[in-house]
């Protein structure tokens, strides 16, 4: 380390570091079917970095996951939601199946997110404890004084539900400082690299 900051300084190093962190955030943050994603979510509304954030918590963008309780596809519906999700949405011979189509699986997943929103006010903490949780569950917790949205997702009453929203919460804000602030400043980071990269070339006589 000490060799590469005598060759490079301290400053193109640390870009140097930056550009590598960043990678490894990019990898572990990804966006696969961008624009199918970005498509779906835009037409209910949502952000479709809140989607990515969920589909990575839920399946990890593996459009044939099975969870244990049968939830099925990117978003994780279960066949019983889908199903009742396509015919708000008039889509017509819905089959179980059919929810291990990326296209299929995000526009009931993004509609019934968007659904789950309006149903809570559009709070995201009780949208998304109810996606996990089920919509009459946290309902219940609401109506009996059991939990409130205000408390955030540490005081949910399901572990399993009250780990899902603390999840998806904390890679939403991971994606929406990759994906929107850091654009910001990344053609700074790379102009540092790119004049390290220069300076070794040209130690090295190349």
């Amino acid at each position: 380390m000490l060799n590469m900051v005598r060759w490079l300084g301290w400053g193109t190093t640390l870009a140097v570091a930056a550009l590598v962190a960043m990678a490894v955030l990019y990898a572990a943050y990804p966006v696969p079917m961008a624009a199918l994603i970005q498509r779906e979510a835009r037409a209910c509304g949502l952000d479709p970095l809140l989607v990515a954030a969920v589909i990575r918590r839920e399946s990890g963008f593996e459009p044939r996951a099975v969870s244990s309780r049968g939830a099925r596809g990117l978003m994780q519906l279960m066949p019983e939601t889908g199903a009742w999700a396509a015919s708000r949405l008039g889509i017509e011979g819905f089959h179980p199946d059919r929810l291990f189509e990326p296209e299929v699986n995000l526009r009931l997943g993004c509609w019934y997110l968007a659904y789950l929103l309006d149903r809570f006010g559009g709070d995201p903490v009780a949208a998304l404890a109810a996606y996990n949780g089920g919509e009459g569950t946290v309902a219940d917790w609401m109506a009996r004084g059991h939990w409130h949205p205000a408390q955030g997702p540490g005081e949910i009453p399901f572990p399993e539900t009250r780990h899902f929203v603390a999840g998806v919460l904390r890679d939403y804000r991971v994606y929406r400082w990759l994906y929107r602030h850091l654009p910001a400043v990344w053609g700074r980071v790379e102009q540092l690299a790119a004049a390290g990269t220069a300076a070794v070339e040209e130690r090295l006589g190349r």
